[in-house]
């Protein structure tokens, strides 16, 4: 399962918040790594580099869930 079926968050192409906040970058091909991509949201706020990120995706349920890969080296 990719992080926007989990989240609900509507921003893949053509979801319900696409137009209003943009696509994820995450969408089509980074969905069960999100956290290593910058850009995407979290509590309606974009955010920055995985470092950046990274306390707050650790908090997440969808990254603590068994639908986050810990293993894609991309």
């Amino acid at each position: 399962m990719n992080c926007w079926e989990f989240k609900k968050c509507g921003r893949e192409a053509n979801g319900a918040k696409a137009k209003e906040l943009g696509v994820c970058p995450a969408f089509p091909d980074h969905g069960t790594h999100c956290a290593r991509i910058s850009g995407t949201l979290c509590g309606g706020k974009v955010q920055g580099s995985f470092a950046m990120k990274l306390k707050n995706c650790m908090e997440c349920d969808f990254y603590k869930s068994s639908n986050y890969d810990r293993t894609y080296r991309g």
